[in-house]
């Protein structure tokens, strides 16, 4: 559905590059917030209709059900009484809801992978909004001290015609701007890479207790 599709776009979004790209970083940061807060609330509405049409389903499932047992009934009535072809036509009726029942329990498969999958969607919204929202301040923090250093040296590039230390000391600043920069880069990177090795210690500690739990079973 579209709304899943969205959803997995804000998903994959990389902060860093989205910066890169922006004309007004602060600007475009603060709507990837309110898109995701949007579509958060989306997800959460979908999730409550999906549930409910779930739970809708059960119900229709269940009366056919019902009836197909109350048909079932008057057909052992009716054969009590010899009525047979009285009997054949509740049976055939049974027969119906039955299949009707069935019906609903395939929509009910159905509907119940489109809950999970929901469900799914916006826990990894939830998670990414939160990453987001802590990355948020700290991105336009370095994107403002980055303008000001870069604001600064052109005031004083138009100052006038620079001696050989004020020279230096420009070019000395720039270095360190620049490293500093890709300090900040690396850091935020490294982010990424951190969070794979978060993910390869989560999963031996699901298999490590699954190990433990599947060993008392045994026992």
């Amino acid at each position: 559905m579209a709304l899943l599709d969205r959803v997995a776009t804000l998903i994959r979004a990389n902060l860093n590059d989205l910066i890169d790209q922006a004309e007004d970083p602060e600007k475009m940061l603060k709507q990837v917030i309110l898109d995701m807060q949007n579509q958060l609330l989306q997800v959460k509405t979908q999730v409550a209709i999906a549930i409910a049409d779930q739970h809708l389903l059960m119900k229709k499932k269940k009366e056919n059900e019902d009836k197909s047992v109350e048909w079932r009934r008057k057909a052992e009535l009716a054969v009590d009484k010899q009525q047979e072809d009285l009997a054949r036509s509740a049976v055939e009726r049974s027969i119906s809801f039955d299949r009707t029942a069935a019906s609903f329990g395939q929509q009910i498969g159905d509907q119940s992978v489109q809950v999970e999958n929901l469900k799914t969607a916006l826990r990894r919204l939830e998670a990414k909004l939160d990453e987001a929202k802590s990355k948020c301040d700290l991105l336009i923090a370095q994107h403002r001290r980055a303008r000001a250093v870069s604001r600064a040296g052109e005031a004083q590039l138009k100052s006038g015609v620079e001696t050989p230390e004020s020279a230096f000391d420009r070019l000395n600043r720039k270095v360190q701007h620049d490293e500093a920069v890709g300090q900040a880069r690396s850091e935020l990177l490294a982010d990424s890479v951190e969070d794979r090795f978060a993910k390869l210690e989560k999963e031996d500690e699901v298999e490590r207790v699954l190990a433990e739990i599947k060993s008392r079973r045994a026992s």
